[in-house]
C-alpha cells in the first residue's frame, strides 16, 4: 500500500475508532486494561469526543494516572438551563453506600502501603468488613445473603470485577475515586458516626 493509500484511509479508520470509543464510553467505564486499542483511541481522540457527547449534555472525564475515562451528565448549559439526563443518576440502598464507603477507605489505605496497582478481596474479606456496619441479626446465613447481594449489586455498577474463573474474588476498580472523593473520604469518620446512628435506630425500630 503507497504511503498516498495510506493517508486516504486514516480518516475512515479515524472514524471508526471515535465510533468504538464514543459507543463504549456510553456502555459504561472504559480502563486502560480494556481489550484491544480501546483505551488508546480514548486518550487520542478525546477533542473528537468531547464535541461529539458535548451536545448529549454530556462531557467526558479522564484520569490518565488511574487509567479509566468516563462521561458524566453536564448539570447545566452556558445558559444555566437544567439539562435532561442521558446517563441516569442511581439511588444506592444505605448499606451498598456504606459497602462502597469501606472499599474506598480500603483503596486509599493500600495505595498508601503498597506498590501495587490492583487491589484484590475475596468475598470473606468483604463480609467480616461489612459485619461491624449491619443491624445485630442471630441469623448469620440472612446478614451474609444481605452483603452478598450488595457484593453483587457493586459488580453490577462496575466498582468490583469478579475474577476468571474465581467468583469469590474481586478487583476493586479505581472508578470508585471519582463516584467516593477525597473530600468525602476526608470526612469518614464523621459519617460513619451517622451510619451508626442509623444502625442503631434500625434496631430499636424492630
Amino acid at each position: 500500500m503507497t504511503d498516498t493509500s495510506r493517508q486516504l484511509a486514516d480518516p475512515a479508520s479515524e472514524s471508526n475508532d471515535l465510533s468504538v470509543a464514543i459507543v463504549n464510553l456510553l456502555k459504561g467505564v472504559v480502563y486502560r486494561d480494556s481489550p484491544g486499542q480501546l483505551w488508546n483511541h480514548v486518550l487520542s481522540l478525546r477533542n473528537q469526543i468531547s464535541d461529539y457527547v458535548t451536545v448529549m449534555g454530556l462531557s467526558i472525564e479522564i484520569d490518565e494516572a488511574e487509567g479509566y475515562a468516563y462521561l458524566r451528565t453536564r448539570e447545566a448549559d452556558a445558559d444555566g438551563a437544567q439539562l435532561p439526563r442521558l446517563v441516569a443518576r442511581r439511588t444506592l440502598s444505605f448499606h451498598l453506600s456504606v459497602m462502597l464507603a469501606l472499599l474506598r477507605k480500603r483503596l486509599a489505605e493500600f495505595d498508601a502501603n503498597s506498590a501495587e496497582v490492583r487491589l484484590v478481596l475475596n468475598r470473606e474479606q468483604i463480609v467480616e468488613m461489612m459485619r461491624l456496619f449491619m443491624p445485630d441479626s442471630s441469623n448469620d446465613a440472612r446478614l451474609v445473603d444481605q452483603i452478598e447481594a450488595d457484593i453483587n449489586k457493586a459488580v453490577d455498577l462496575g466498582f468490583l470485577r469478579r475474577l476468571r474463573n474465581e467468583p469469590n474474588v474481586f478487583e476493586l476498580r479505581r472508578i470508585i475515586k471519582a463516584y467516593v472523593d477525597g473530600q468525602w473520604l476526608s470526612d469518614f469518620d464523621d459519617r460513619l458516626r451517622e451510619y451508626h446512628e442509623q444502625l442503631a435506630g434500625t434496631a430499636e425500630a424492630e
